[in-house]
């Protein structure tokens, strides 16, 4: 009896250690739900709900196979059906099926931990993240923040309310939030490998008495890849990752990495889900104005946390692309007219002979310091280029401005941003149509830009092509 008296507080007391030492970096070990035993888990997950956002026969194709077993794609609302009739009907659905899966006991609840993962992709071998719960306290979109956690890019606060409606009644959340810590050494998620079961009920881990068992192990929909996840559940391992994320939050390794003085900590920079985050956030403060109480009395609120990926940047199965843009419903004579008044001196469009052409183009006038991007549309190449390119320092930066203030005044024009440059290419081709290609940003410039910079322009970087996205798999109470 006292031993196991010994053993109960022992371990509260271990907890207790890592509950302060994660809250003092911004994050929490959740009590995260997976769906139980017998699931059929490539039907259970999903892609995340803003890829294929103008391919609607992907999210039909999804829905076949899925057919009527468990699976996220109830518990999302894909982005290609904003806006339209099937956007409300979809909405309710969630709220009635988050009720049924809770009610049919889908979800198993784990013990307070993480979930270690590892994503095989089209493109890449090895993916490694760790899935936590950040703590909404220490994050802000807005521009110009100075907090533990932030935005990389803009936020378009225009496209909060729909996610705002979901979050509001959900019982849950399923993230595709992607998070990014800059960890050259390789001190935080990498380690757990090592303690990782290769297979169910097996004990090759290095230390047994520390082993992570195996939460799932399956294929990915559509070609996409394939997917594992580890339980992290023992204080010892969850104690390591505090402690390594606090020694990357020190002040001093902070200054010293970035070059900078006086400067508050950047421990972690958005990846993916930058708008799914945002919601979170406006949503968290929409509940302590409105708290009874007052905001001390739901501090504990569930809600004040959001499950996210967290990925080292440094991790070499994650790539970096460009998002390219595409108008639809635009008179490309319009259009070109309107940038020659834009940008004024230094700017030129000159056509090419194919698609192929203008980006080869685009690339050396780049190579010249100038700002320059492939255009295409059915029938038809250029490129746009602005040699006194003064808006920004960045290509997207150059482009974005005039594309708002555009499409402002031009209601019946609508964008996308696309992933890849296949897609971006057939869809611009298309009657009505055009395509603008952006180049690459290199990854390791990311933290220097934002630490130096603050965010960078909405939609300058994609990690990876769309098949690489996160799957919805886990999944948090969040009433």
């Amino acid at each position: 009896v006292f031993f196991f008296f010994f053993f109960f507080v022992s371990q509260k007391n271990l907890k207790s250690v890592y509950h302060a030492k994660l809250a003092s970096v911004g994050l929490c070990a959740p009590r995260i739900l997976l769906p139980r035993a017998g699931t059929d888990m490539s039907k259970w997950a999903v892609i995340a709900c803003d890829q294929y956002s103008s391919e609607p026969e992907h999210w039909e194709k999804v829905q076949q196979f899925v057919g009527d077993s468990p699976s996220a794609l109830r518990l999302v609302l894909p982005e290609v059906y904003l806006d339209t009739p099937k956007e409300q009907e979809i909405h309710d659905n969630i709220t009635k099926v988050m009720s049924e899966y809770h009610a049919s006991n889908i979800f198993e609840e784990q013990p307070e931990g993480f979930i270690l993962v590892d994503r095989k992709t089209p493109e890449a071998e090895s993916r490694r993240g760790l899935v936590v719960a950040m703590d909404l306290e220490h994050y802000d979109y807005n521009k110009g923040a100075h907090t533990l956690v932030r935005a990389t890019e803009g936020t378009i606060v225009a496209r909060l309310p729909p996610r705002m409606r979901i979050r509001k009644d959900a019982a849950v959340e399923l993230p595709h939030i992607m998070v990014l810590i800059d960890d050259p050494e390789c001190t935080v998620i990498e380690p757990l490998f090592e303690y990782a079961q290769k297979e169910a009920g097996s004990d090759v881990a290095k230390d047994k008495d520390e082993k992570l068992p195996l939460a799932y192990d399956f294929t990915l929909m559509n070609d996409c890849g394939h997917l594992r996840g580890w339980k992290v559940q023992s204080p010892a391992h969850i104690e390591r990752v505090a402690d390594a994320l606090q020694k990357l939050a020190d002040p001093t390794t902070f200054a010293a990495k970035y070059g900078v003085t006086g400067q508050d900590v950047l421990l972690f920079a958005m990846g993916d889900g930058n708008h799914s985050l945002a919601t979170a956030k406006a949503h968290w403060e929409r509940i302590k104005e409105e708290a009874p109480g007052g905001a001390a009395s739901v501090v504990n609120h569930p809600a004040r946390h959001a499950l996210v990926e967290l990925v080292n940047i440094h991790d070499k199965g994650l790539a970096f692309e460009s998002i390219h843009r595409v108008l639809f419903n635009v008179d490309r004579s319009h259009l070109c007219s309107a940038m020659e008044k834009y940008y004024t001196t230094g700017y030129t469009f000159e056509s090419a002979s194919s698609a192929e052409e203008a980006h080869a183009l685009a690339a050396k006038l780049r190579e010249e310091g100038a700002h320059a991007m492939a255009v295409v549309w059915g029938g038809g190449a250029a490129v746009a280029c602005i040699r006194s390119a003064t808006h920004a320092n960045l290509v997207v930066g150059t482009l974005q401005p005039f594309l708002d203030g555009y499409l402002a005044s031009n209601p019946g024009i609508k964008i996308d941003y696309i992933h890849g440059l296949d897609v971006t290419t057939r869809l611009a081709q298309a009657s009505g149509n055009i395509g603008f290609f952006l180049p690459d940003f290199h990854k390791s410039d990311l933290f220097q830009s934002v630490v130096l910079d603050g965010a960078l322009p909405r939609k300058t970087f994609s990690m990876g092509a769309a098949a690489e996205k996160r799957f919805y798999v886990e999944a948090r109470a969040i009433q």
